[in-house]
């Protein structure tokens, strides 16, 4: 197990953003993999934090199961398919530092990205741009969600252009993501994180993740998300900066 109370307390935190971000603070999910590498490897944690991800997904593409665009998943999952496979690669291949450094990069870029769209900013792609474009943003996405379980930005820049209605938009992101995480679990299994220690510490999550996904649904249309936002994801670029300092350092 791990008795480390940093584990604890970033492990909590981690699944508790998680669930918000799966309840309706959609966006914030990112944040979760930087605060649990605060406390445990980043690898060893995105495994933690895999099978929950999955049992979080099921509730959405459920609700959702009538509402998606395959189209779009035909052009993109292969690409996620080729992505996840070099996610894989690179942290099968490189030094715990490495992949902590490029957690630390994504996190930093994401948050940027982020705010840059909370204040009016966009990356305007054509909405008529061709599949192999999709595809493109397909391997992207699937290598950082391999990573660091952040596969939204590369996603959100094909599909968003296409202006699809709300529910079809959910529904379609439900789907390619759940799809991602369940084509992650090899890859996992691969680098030998499905031990029974950490399976163990994934099912004491499961509660916590549970209560503070239906906290998400009762929180987004109490909280002033404007500033949540913003919050969320100054957050994630400081600790983004001190990931890549850890590695730089180490």
């Amino acid at each position: 197990m791990h008795p480390d109370p940093l584990y604890i307390v970033c492990a909590v935190i981690a699944v508790i953003i998680s669930g918000l971000a799966k309840g309706g603070f959609a966006g914030i999910g990112a944040l979760a993999m930087p605060v649990m590498a605060l406390g445990v490897d980043p690898v060893r944690g995105a495994a933690i934090m895999l099978p929950i991800l999955i049992l979080q997904d099921a509730v959405g593409v459920w609700a959702f199961r009538k509402s998606w665009d395959g189209g779009i998943l035909r052009v993109m999952l292969p690409g996620a398919t080729i992505g996840i496979a070099l996610g894989w690669l690179f942290a099968a291949r490189v030094s715990e530092i490495a992949v902590l450094g490029a957690l630390g990069v994504i996190s930093v870029l994401f948050g940027l990205q982020r705010l840059w769209i909370e204040r009016g900013g966009a990356v305007v792609l054509p909405s008529s741009s061709p599949g192999w474009v999709g595809f493109l943003f397909g391997i992207a996405s699937g290598f950082t969600s391999q990573l660091a379980h952040a596969g939204s930005p590369p996603f959100q820049m094909w599909v968003l252009p296409k202006k699809l209605p709300r529910d079809m938009l959910v529904g379609t992101t439900a789907m390619a993501f759940a799809a991602m995480n369940w084509m992650k679990v090899p890859a996992y299994a691969a680098l030998g994180e499905f031990t029974r220690t950490n399976l163990i510490a994934t099912a004491m999550l499961v509660p916590v993740a549970v209560l503070s996904t239906f906290a998400g649904v009762r929180l987004v249309r109490r909280v002033d998300a404007a500033r949540f936002y913003t919050l969320i994801y100054v957050l994630m670029i400081l600790l983004g900066m001190k990931l890549i300092a850890d590695a730089t350092l180490a």
